[in-house]
């Protein structure tokens, strides 16, 4: 069994000597312990420190392409590189490396195929109130999204199987922590939580720049995956939604017509007209929308199967 403990960099030359310093070089369950550092454009010195200090494997964008591409990037590589299983840190040492085999012993014992580090929020001394809060409630919108139980899910500190790993699509370029986690949910693949220790602070976060920004890129992530994956259900209960609103109008406006006022309530009428029909549209684009998912779904299965072929190769990217 081969794990590959990936690190996604952007200019990390000051945290990277601390990161790899923790990292284990044998974990149970592990003939061998890996490390590989994806160079997301640095414009410092990253590759140069990550190879003084022994990293196995060092992938290199020319351009910074972003977290999310960052991680896809890396799981590639570990992919091309035989890993059985992947663990994510992040660079800046937040996420205590001692914690690794917490995450790996559920994809050991065949209890998950995904498993994400559960930060102790609440206890965070350098997260604000309202980020607390924040990351409570996404982490809850998450849940409810991906039909999961996870507890932290903009957490980095994740691990995932080989055939997890070949699943996974990102397409967001900002970042990937919970578009893989409602699109492994939605999968049927197993994800859970598990408790973990993190670091002090040693820098600001690069992420998340503002908490508007954040929520707001959150926000339209967690929605673009659910209207990917389950876009009948979001079309069917928005357009019940209209033609309800609809009918309600509709039947106000025959209660007044009845009534013998019905000439000062046409609005109700016109309107009533517009929302039938808008909602009957969003039921014909759900329906639009089920068949492009099932393909979707088709060519996902394709691509795994693409993936297992020419993930038996060793990859061209690392050295």
């Amino acid at each position: 069994m081969k794990l590959i403990v990936q690190i996604p960099c952007l200019n990390e030359a000051a945290t990277l000597a601390t990161t790899i310093s923790e990292l284990p070089n044998k974990i149970n369950g592990f003939d061998e312990v890996e490390w590989l550092v994806i160079d997301d454009g640095s414009t410092d010195d990253t590759a140069l420190v990550a190879k003084s200090l022994g990293v196995h494997h060092i992938v290199r964008h020319p351009a910074n392409r972003g977290l999310a591409t960052a991680f896809m990037t890396g799981v590639d590589a570990c992919l091309r590189l035989n890993a059985d299983v992947i663990v994510n840190t992040d660079a800046d040492n937040q996420y205590r490396a001692e914690d690794i085999p917490k995450l790996t012993a559920p994809i050991l014992s065949g209890e998950a195929d995904m498993v994400i580090g559960e930060r102790p929020i609440d206890s965070t001394e350098h997260f604000s109130w309202l980020k607390k809060k924040l990351q409570r409630l996404g982490s809850w919108a998450v849940r409810i999204a991906s039909k999961t139980d996870v507890k932290d899910a903009p957490s980095g500190f994740r691990a995932v199987s080989r055939e997890t790993a070949m699943r996974l699509n990102v397409f967001n370029a900002y970042t990937y922590t919970l578009e893989t986690i409602i699109q492994a949910g939605l999968s049927n693949l197993r994800v859970i939580s598990v408790p973990i220790r993190t670091n002090e602070d040693l820098r600001p976060s690069r992420l998340v720049k503002s908490i508007f920004s954040y929520v707001r890129r959150s926000l339209t992530t967690i929605i673009r995956v659910v209207l990917i994956y389950r876009p009948l259900h979001v079309f069917f209960w928005s357009g019940l939604l209209m033609t309800s609103t609809g009918g309600l109008l509709a039947f106000r406006f025959l209660y007044f017509f009845l009534s013998g006022s019905g000439d000062g309530h046409i609005q109700s009428l016109i309107l009533a007209s517009l929302c039938i029909v808008l909602g009957g549209m969003m039921w014909m684009l759900g329906l639009i929308s089920e068949l492009i998912s099932t393909n979707r779904k088709l060519l996902e299965k394709i691509n795994w199967r693409i993936q297992k072929i020419e993930h038996h190769q060793g990859s061209p990217y690392a050295r």
